[in-house]
């Protein structure tokens, strides 16, 4: 009966202890993608994605035209050709439209890459700032705030900002 009580007792310390240290953790909040988007280095990157976009999408408008042109051209010569020929033209339409689908992917699969190696050296210049301003203000935990259900912590991102010089 006594070590029930003297583990109880321990127990009960040991839960009170943590509870008090948990309690003395700092703890803060950021919106990382916010401070993303207000470093100039972002914008640039932005406006570099959305002009390689446009020209990717300028040459897929001008492939689809050049095959919706042919498969006009095709059907209004079909009655003046061979079932060979237009068989031939046929896969050759085909082929084309493959042509378009692939570069298609293509277009998505270069732009995603570049994204990644645009935002790679800024987003590890941004999550450098949070440490530091995390570990100048005395924070032992930043969290994102975009998944806080309930925010009371104190919102970092003015300090980080006033860091990166933004």
């Amino acid at each position: 009966m006594k070590q029930l009580k003297t583990l109880l007792l321990a127990t009960a310390l040991c839960i009170g202890t943590i509870s008090f240290t948990q309690a003395q953790s700092k703890v803060a909040h950021i919106s990382t993608q916010e401070l993303i988007d207000a470093m100039p280095a972002a914008k640039a990157a932005k406006a570099e994605l959305e002009a390689l976009g446009k020209t990717y999408q300028t040459d897929m408008q001008a492939m689809a035209t050049e095959y919706q042109n042919t498969a006009k051209q095709y059907e209004a010569e079909v009655s003046t050709k061979t079932d060979e020929e237009n068989q031939k033209r046929g896969l050759e339409l085909q082929e084309k439209q493959q042509r378009i689908q692939q570069f298609r992917v293509d277009a998505q699969q270069d732009l995603a890459k570049k994204e990644a190696e645009l935002f790679k050296p800024i987003q590890e210049k941004a999550f450098a700032a949070i440490n530091k301003v995390s570990k100048a203000l005395g924070y032992e935990y930043v969290l994102e705030r975009t998944t806080l259900i309930v925010a009371d912590g104190k919102d970092i991102l003015a300090d980080v900002k006033k860091e990166l010089g933004i």
